[in-house]
């Protein structure tokens, strides 16, 4: 059966730094695109990073650019989110996603591309 498992996060401070994973059951991950989205309450789920099969591919929102990385271990069959200077409005429920057949442009931080979802990992920023 196809799963995929975020762990990782938790409650840390603002400025803090957490690290998602995103672990892949019953497919190889490596064989897609995976995307990290994040959903705070009341509010649409939207894209945070995307990454390529191959890892040579990524691409983040606005948000995301020069605080968080995303990476991927195709032999863990796992893919990372390292996500440093935690603000407050980062707090959400982060979703790991599989399925889109690219990451070439932000349009793949578009949550239609993605067939495939975990559950989610709560990541709260607060002092």
């Amino acid at each position: 059966q196809l799963q995929l498992v975020e762990s990782g996060g938790g409650l840390v401070q603002p400025g803090g730094s957490l690290r998602l994973s995103c672990a892949a059951s019953g497919f190889t991950l490596s064989y897609t695109a995976v995307g990290w989205f994040r959903q705070a309450p009341g509010k649409e789920r939207e894209g945070v990073s995307c990454i390529s099969s191959s890892g040579v591919s990524t691409n983040y929102a606005d948000s995301a650019k020069g605080r968080f990385t995303i990476s991927r271990d195709n032999a863990k069959n796992t893919v990372y989110l390292q996500m440093n200077s935690l603000k407050p409005e980062d707090t959400a429920i982060y979703y790991c996603a599989a399925g889109a057949d690219q990451c070439s442009t932000y349009v793949y931080l578009s949550k239609e591309k993605y067939p495939y979802w975990g559950q989610g990992t709560q990541v709260s920023v607060s002092s």
